[in-house]
């Protein structure tokens, strides 16, 4: 039996980084962000570029490789861009389409306004990020 297809929002509220995000706040993102068809093959970020989104797989599957190695594979429900996003500098990686791929991109410009409009929001990614770089620390 396989399973039913889960809606953007549904995969956007799963996203670690859009945790605190009420249902409201996530249909809004989604409102802000746009479906974009990549055909396999496809570079859809390029390490040491710049690019300005975040990309949230809706449908198929993409290849993640940094300085030339291939690190990981992602799936729907899995998503790249939010580094890049949030600071607007250029790609910690390259990640290509491995089949057809569909994904909701959220631009840094939509990302930084949903953070100026909803405080909230904006003190949770804090909370998260803190989270990640404590994570870090106590690895290295």
């Amino acid at each position: 039996m396989s399973e039913t297809p889960r809606s953007p929002e549904q995969l956007l509220s799963d996203v670690d980084l859009f945790a605190g995000l009420s249902g409201r706040q996530v249909k809004k993102l989604v409102g802000r962000g746009h479906q974009v068809d990549h055909p396999a093959g496809r570079e859809v970020a390029a390490e040491g570029l710049g690019s300005l989104a975040f990309h949230l797989i809706l449908d198929g599957e993409a290849t993640v490789s940094a300085g030339g190695h291939e690190v990981r594979t992602l799936h729907p429900g899995e998503y790249f861009g939010e580094i890049a996003m949030i600071d607007g500098k250029p790609r910690s990686a390259t990640v290509a389409a491995a089949e057809p791929m569909r994904t909701l991109a959220i631009s840094h410009a939509d990302f930084q306004e949903l953070v100026k409009d909803e405080p909230e929001f904006a003190r949770g990614l804090l909370l998260l990020l803190c989270a990640r770089l404590r994570e870090a620390e106590s690895r290295a």
